[in-house]
């Protein structure tokens, strides 16, 4: 078995234990599959250390509840770098467990905590797999749960993340009403 298969049994095996469902699988378990998914679709020659943080872009998502944090804006950045920072350890420990050098589990771990978006190509690569991965899979159902102007800002902030290829690819690929579409249609800020 590769390096890199190695590296994802033990991401998925970690994710299996997931208590929370989605389409009667655990849900990190299946998000990082989708992730997988998306990441040979958009990015088909990404380094083994891009496929691996996409693979554990959450991995054992739920260690870390949001309930656990203070209500919030506050609460909610705090949540999420503490998120970062478990699923950026986790996925180099793993890389290390599977023979990875350390400069590929930097990188791994440059991916998961975001350090670089918009310098670092393969920091961008993630953050625009990622992107697509909520707009395919969760954004209709999350959509209903959100009053139209703070939806509205939720995409502007999604689209602002991305690259430009990204954001011109997601035109081609998604229905969108032509608020939400013109989010995409923006200079990134």
């Amino acid at each position: 078995m590769s390096k890199r298969d190695t590296a994802f049994d033990a991401i998925d095996t970690a994710n299996a234990r997931d208590p929370d469902l989605e389409d009667g699988q655990p849900a990190s378990l299946l998000y990082g599959q989708r992730m997988t998914e998306e990441q040979r679709r958009l990015f088909p020659d990404a380094s083994e250390a891009l496929q691996i943080a996409a693979r554990g872009q959450h991995i054992e998502r739920w260690v870390l509840r949001r309930a656990e944090y203070p209500e919030g804006r506050e609460g909610y950045l705090t949540w999420r770098r503490d998120l970062a920072k478990h699923h950026a350890e986790r996925v180099a420990a793993i890389m290390a467990d599977a023979g990875y050098p350390e400069a590929d589990r930097d990188a791994a771990r440059r991916m998961l905590l975001k350090q670089g978006i918009k310098r670092d190509a393969e920091v961008q690569a993630l953050e625009d797999v990622i992107c697509f991965v909520f707009l395919k899979w969760y954004f209709a159902p999350f959509s209903t749960t959100q009053d139209p102007d703070k939806l509205l800002r939720i995409v502007q902030k999604t689209a602002r993340k991305m690259s430009p290829e990204a954001r011109a690819r997601v035109l081609r690929e998604f229905d969108l009403p032509d608020a939400l579409a013109d989010c995409f249609k923006e200079p990134a800020a």
